[in-house]
């Protein structure tokens, strides 16, 4: 069986930047599972549909061409707020189950053309839903003001306008909706190791992921 990283973790907590780093190091096929419902949600908002809508969202859902992953578009926060939206609905959730999994069950090549020792994803249920048998589990967090500055200065770093304040809501009312959906809630597994960069550097966090991850998998 295919080695299988699985990063939780609310948005803008470093799961992601931890997860492209842990891919390179250890020869890993990286999904980030959170495209895949950016791009239900761009694809419901694109088609004029609510993203809110169960029958809007699911026909995207069914339809989603995996090429849409690499459009910049979808790093949008408008996309980061319809992801959210449509996460919530369980069809939705069902329908990229099936996507993540074999994902992880056979990883493809990577860019190189080289094949993977395995798999990593990141997102908010994959070690307690997606792949709850992962060989290691991350729980990245940090608190909600550490998370909104970050994506407050990344906004600006882009060109777009923001203010922190509407910024920190959105993420207030993100983090709720993960968190109270009845579908996968995003919640920490209870054999993750659970890492809190708010006091963090980039560089500490990764060392931490990376020293648990080498001791499971020599486990």
């Amino acid at each position: 069986m295919p080695i299988v990283i699985a990063i939780d973790g609310p948005a803008a907590a470093g799961k992601g930047t931890i997860a492209v780093r842990l891919a390179a190091e250890l020869g890993l096929a990286k999904l980030d599972t959170g495209l895949l419902y950016r791009g239900v949600g761009f694809g419901v908002v694109a088609n004029g549909g609510d993203p809110e809508n169960v029958a809007d969202a699911l026909d995207v859902a069914k339809n989603l061409d995996p090429a849409i992953l690499d459009n910049p578009a979808l790093r949008s926060d408008e996309a980061a707020q319809a992801a959210s939206k449509v996460a919530v609905i369980p069809e939705v959730r069902s329908q990229l189950l099936d996507f993540q999994r074999q994902f992880a069950k056979n990883p493809p090549l990577l860019a190189g053309g080289d094949a993977p020792s395995g798999a990593i994803l990141d997102g908010r249920d994959i070690g307690t839903t997606v792949c709850p048998d992962a060989t290691a589990k991350l729980f990245v967090t940090a608190s909600v003001e550490v998370r909104a500055e970050r994506r407050y200065k990344e906004l600006l770093e882009r060109g777009h306008e923001a203010i922190y304040a509407r910024v920190l809501e959105d993420m207030n009312e993100r983090d709720a909706r993960d968190k109270g959906r009845d579908a996968s809630p995003l919640a920490s597994a209870d054999d993750a190791l659970v890492l809190d960069t708010s006091e963090m550097s980039v560089d500490e966090a990764y060392a931490k992921a990376l020293e648990f991850i080498q001791s499971r998998m020599s486990a």
